[in-house]
């Protein structure tokens, strides 16, 4: 009975969270748009996403944050944030989590989705990780953020892995990138969103999404040849506190 309450309850489940998802997105639209006319709005277009969508989102899921702070954001600093990445609700707890905005680089494969693709490919750097021009063209567009103020988001996996996959291999950009740009890394560690919303339609539910802040990285005098080896460290360390 317990199982079949399950396979009932879980397609509802996951129907209300793009419902909801996608209804906020329409509702707030002429004012997410008007936002994204100029670059310098961004602050004001994170603010919305973060506050009328985000937050929202969390809170009719039933997944509040529990977040353990190292360290606190500093308002006048760049940061680059370095996720693990297991589910949607990532793109959702880490706007909820960070009052200083930043700007997700991703996939262009996602401007894809209806409407949330048409706002995606407003306000994020998309990359073509087939093209090496593209993945060139990252650094420039990053450092035109930064000057802005903003920070910048990268989950370093690159995707979503399998489910059986605690943690999967680091790409390099990242890394590269905040030495790059000489600001600090912060790795951020995701514990129960595998667990609250996977990608397996029969799987999900409510409860606390437990997320580490973790000690921030300084990148000033590190050198490119290094990025391989910080991307190690980091990935060691979040794996080790996965397993634990």
């Amino acid at each position: 009975m317990q199982t079949l309450f399950h396979y009932l309850a879980i397609p509802f489940y996951r129907i209300w969270f793009y419902l909801i998802t996608v209804s906020l997105i329409i509702i707030f639209s002429p004012a997410l748009f008007v936002t994204t006319l100029k670059k310098d709005w961004y602050p004001k277009f994170y603010w919305l996403a973060r506050n009328l969508w985000a937050k929202p989102i969390l809170f009719a899921m039933g997944i509040p944050l529990k977040v353990q702070w190292t360290e606190r954001f500093k308002p006048n600093q760049s940061y680059m944030l370095a996720p693990n990445h297991t589910s949607m609700l990532d793109i959702m707890a880490m706007l909820a989590l960070s009052p200083h905005p930043f700007v997700f680089v991703g996939k262009k494969e996602l401007t894809q989705f209806p409407i949330f693709g048409f706002f995606y490919k407003r306000v994020c750097i998309l990359v073509d990780r087939d093209n090496t021009q593209s993945r060139i063209d990252v650094y420039r567009k990053a450092q035109k953020r930064l000057e802005n103020g903003l920070s910048v988001c990268i989950f370093p996996e690159g995707g979503v892995p399998p489910p059986e996959i605690v943690l999967d291999r680091f790409k390099d950009g990242a890394f590269k990138m905040a030495i790059f740009h000489q600001i600090p890394l912060v790795p951020i560690i995701f514990y129960d969103h595998k667990k609250l919303f996977p990608f397996e339609f029969f799987h999900g539910r409510p409860g606390t999404s437990k997320v580490k802040v973790c000690e921030f990285i300084d990148t000033k005098d590190m050198t490119p040849k290094e990025a391989k080896a910080l991307s190690d460290r980091v990935r060691g360390q979040m794996i080790k506190d996965l397993q634990d």
